[in-house]
């Protein structure tokens, strides 16, 4: 939680901002719209790219179709920033004007309007004094370009994700299409754990489940235990669906897990990416995020809504 603000000065009169506490201002708006537009990375062109490699990969790019949403949302957000930004110009300049309409226009202001709009409003420091509702304006001017600097520094940070993550896909695409081969001629993994599986962690879609994946399934139970019962198949047009994907449960009724089941979690899934290549498994889902062996390294999941649609009381788990 942010600090509490401090004590705030009384107003005297009617609230005036100088010369220097203007220029400082405008100077910020004007230096916040220098940085770069986006780089010259074409988001549709990444998702042009990562469509041909869909049928190499099983068609689960899930890693890249997070960032690629998240950048997206960006671009829509930095269109409706750019709206807000010229509308808040606009003001800016009529205050400038307004100011000396009826008084003539003062030397300082001839260079003002005699400059191109991002010099304008540096050079607008030159006004002596404006009102209390004018100073806010400027003030969300300046605010306005603050937020579009953050929107395009994200939206960057997005689309060098986005290319780093189809280039390696795309440099590795025959080693996955071999090693995607090698599981599917091989009928279940060779798999480790002792004793049985308590019909206490034998969840929905038990019987359903592909060899491949119930292998996975049973190791883990029998290696960690299930504090809850495991579910499998579900009629769902997703992994759940083909029998390849099991959720781990670490609470039940969309609660938060204990901290013993949350740690319990963090070695399942752990323990899934410890034994991926050996036991065939594709990729996992825990604490809003997404592994997939293909890129081994977790990947922010975009807010679902709730603790289960974020994966924070359950890991799931999908086989090859």
């Amino acid at each position: 939680m942010p600090p509490s603000p401090g004590p705030t000065a009384p107003r005297r009169g009617r609230t005036v901002l100088t010369i220097t506490a203007l220029a400082s201002a405008l100077v910020v708006a004007a230096a916040a719209s220098a940085y770069a537009d986006p780089e010259d990375v074409d988001i549709d062109e990444l998702t042009e790219r990562a469509e041909e490699l869909e049928e190499s990969y099983n068609g689960e790019l899930l890693q890249f179709t997070e960032i690629r949403d998240r950048a997206e949302e960006a671009e829509e957000d930095l269109a409706e920033i750019e709206e807000e930004l010229e509308a808040s110009r606009g003001g800016v300049s009529v205050i400038a004007h307004s100011r000396y309409r009826n008084t003539g226009m003062d030397p300082a202001l001839q260079i003002v309007f005699s400059s191109d709009p991002e010099s304008m409003f540096a050079d607008a420091a030159a006004v002596d004094y404006i009102g209390e509702s004018q100073a806010g304006q400027i003030s969300g001017l300046v605010r306005t370009h603050e937020e579009r600097e953050q929107i395009l520094e994200d939206l960057n940070d997005e689309l060098a994700e986005a290319e780093e993550l189809i280039d390696h896909l795309e440099e590795q695409k025959e080693e996955v299409e071999e090693q995607i081969a090698e599981y599917e001629a091989e009928q279940v993994p060779e798999t480790r754990g002792n004793g049985t599986v308590p019909a206490s962690a034998q969840g929905g879609g038990w019987s359903s489940t592909t060899p491949r994946m119930a292998a996975i399934r049973d190791e883990i139970i029998r290696v960690h235990g299930a504090p809850y019962p495991v579910g499998c198949w579900r009629n769902t047009a997703d992994d759940h669906g083909d029998g390849r994907a099991c959720d781990f449960m670490m609470s039940s009724g969309g609660a938060w897990p204990s901290d013993a089941n949350n740690a319990l979690g963090d070695q399942i899934a752990q323990y899934a990416i410890d034994n991926a290549s050996r036991l065939g498994v594709d990729y996992v889902i825990w604490k809003q995020r997404i592994w997939q062996q293909t890129n081994p390294s977790w990947v922010f999941m975009n807010d679902r809504g709730s603790t289960t649609a974020n994966h924070y009381d359950h890991v799931h788990i999908s086989s090859y």
